[in-house]
């Protein structure tokens, strides 16, 4: 249950960013809070993924804060911020972007093998969540052998297997039908509820919005929220 009484785990205050002349992020401020899942909606160009990449330490804003549960990204090492992409956060992208040469069971793991988990329970907890996302059968395959919808959930999987507090989730249906889109939203955010993760979701869809506690639109680099119930 979200708990708005509750300090934000995210914080992004007044973010300025530009890509040459081009102005992604204009005053844009936004919180998130545990265990709950935000989608940012928008159009496209509107600067709803790189404000999630400013919020997940990817991208470094050229002026104004992210803080995370009490940290200030900003002034973090990239040794610090990747090992925190590693332990504290999860990652989704539209196309899965799982390793081609692993199984689908070793991109669950890599996650834990990269934190130092030994292969035979980094597997078994690998293998826990194919089971939960209902990919079992594709364990032993590898990723140009399963279909979208099932490596998408390996991927939301590969996200949740190392108990992050938060997962990013950019375009996670943008590359499915709507029957595997709904069956993977229902998963992602069923999955992340009951442990307690917050989900910082991009999309343009309101089907998938849907799944979300509350929105926030982007526009122009702004942000405008929207909070709806469930």
């Amino acid at each position: 249950m979200v708990n708005h009484l509750q300090p934000p785990l995210l914080i992004a205050d007044d973010l300025h960013l530009s890509f040459g002349p081009t102005r992604a992020l204009d005053s844009a401020s936004l919180t998130v809070y545990a265990g709950e899942v935000l989608a940012l909606m928008g159009p496209s160009g509107s600067g709803k993924s790189t404000l999630l990449h400013c919020l997940a330490g990817i991208l470094t804003p050229d002026s104004g804060r992210v803080g995370y549960a009490g940290r200030d990204l900003s002034a973090m090492s990239d040794t610090e911020r990747s090992a925190l992409r590693r332990t504290e956060f999860g990652f989704v992208f539209q196309f899965g972007q799982l390793v081609p040469e692993l199984t689908c069971l070793e991109n669950v793991a890599l996650p834990l093998r990269l934190a130092g988990v030994r292969r035979r329970e980094a597997q078994r907890r690998a293998a826990a969540w194919l089971d939960r996302l209902e990919v079992a059968d594709v364990a032993g395959k590898r990723p140009g052998q399963a279909s979208g919808g099932q490596g998408q959930r390996v991927a939301v999987a590969r996200a949740l297997v190392s108990g992050p507090r938060v997962v990013f989730a950019d375009e996670p249906t943008g590359a499915l039908d709507s029957l595997n889109g709904e069956r993977v939203m229902q998963l992602l955010t069923g999955a992340a509820r009951d442990t307690g993760t917050a989900v910082v979701l991009v999309t343009h869809e309101a089907r998938v919005a849907a799944y979300s506690d509350r929105e926030a639109v982007v526009r122009d680099g702004r942000v405008r929220e929207q909070v709806h119930a469930r």
